[in-house]
């Protein structure tokens, strides 16, 4: 068993928790933090993950923004569900509960999805729920397509035998196992750039070996069909794309990508030496482009009137 983050990893305690049921039943466990009435940011983990991956953001965001995080299905302290249950729309479906059960009718908040999250974001971008509550968005370490021909984890020549061992590691059943300095260091090479800090690197292993198997192997195969790229267009809000240089997992073609074929992209960030993990590695320019994103088109809420939300006017 790995052990439990240390207080400098671990996000706040959240001001309250709720479970948000999805289209098929399926709880979603959800977190709120920070003062009510304040612009909201909702951000959606990646694949391994849950919501103490973002425990830098909600730490400063928290101060001055409403932030919702939750964890995806199998993930963290959301449950598995069946084989059939893990597929790009039900990352559609929880989304769409999450931000009913926590936005008012006609509320808007920066969506922010890193590496499956920021999928989660592309998979929604036609359902009426993201429509009406998506102000901005930011795509973080992700891809709409191509995942395991693109990936550069496996170090060989691209081609078929790559794929075919990359689709392999993304499918594989082995346990993770503890913790151990030898895993640190598969993980490291495999997610983060070279310069990592030794801490940050601990603080992603630790949460990556906690989600079990079963999901972790269900999610790998759903990623390795993946195929978003008609609902990259269909994303009409405005949308920033940060990206690693030196990402294994999605190479910054992805981003490129992305970032060519967003109707509305307000640019593309490249952290130079930042691996996929960049929410962590790079905490400051991940927080910072979220913050910029609700300055820009988040208004604080000031109340309600007839069950509708009446927002501050700027």
């Amino acid at each position: 068993m790995s052990r439990p983050l240390r207080s400098a990893d671990a996000r706040p305690a959240p001001a309250r928790e709720l479970t948000a049921v999805s289209a098929d039943g399926a709880p979603v466990h959800v977190e709120v933090h920070g003062p009510d009435g304040a612009p909201a940011v909702v951000l959606a983990h990646g694949w391994t993950c849950n919501t103490h991956f973002w425990a830098a953001q909600i730490r400063d965001l928290a101060a001055d923004h409403r932030v919702v995080a939750y964890d995806q299905r199998g993930h963290g302290r959301t449950p598995a569900v069946r084989p059939e249950g893990y597929s790009t729309d039900a990352l559609a479906d929880d989304l769409e509960a999450v931000l009913a059960a926590t936005l008012a009718p006609g509320e808007q908040a920066v969506l922010a999805g890193h590496s499956m999250g920021g999928m989660t974001l592309m998979a929604a971008s036609r359902r009426a729920g993201l429509r009406e509550h998506a102000a901005a968005v930011l795509l973080c370490s992700t891809g709409s397509s191509r995942l395991i021909s693109e990936s550069l984890v496996v170090p060989m020549r691209a081609g078929a035998a790559r794929t075919r061992a990359t689709r392999a590691i993304l499918g594989a059943r082995a346990p993770l196992g503890p913790v151990t300095p030898v895993s640190k260091r598969i993980l490291k090479y495999a997610t983060m750039g070279s310069g990592s800090a030794p801490d940050r690197v601990d603080a992603c292993a630790r949460i990556v070996h906690a989600c079990p198997r079963g999901p972790r192997v269900a999610w790998g195969h759903v990623l390795a069909e993946l195929d978003l790229d008609t609902a990259v267009g269909e994303l009409r809000v405005p949308t920033a794309v940060i990206a690693g240089t030196d990402d294994r997992l999605t190479p910054p073609v992805h981003a490129r990508a992305l970032a060519a074929a967003l109707p509305d992209c307000l640019g593309l960030t490249e952290l130079a030496g930042m691996g996929h993990m960049t929410p962590v590695e790079a905490p400051e320019a991940v927080t910072a482009a979220i913050r910029d994103l609700a300055a820009r088109y988040v208004a604080p809420v000031t109340g309600k009137v007839d069950g509708t939300v009446e927002e501050e006017v700027v």
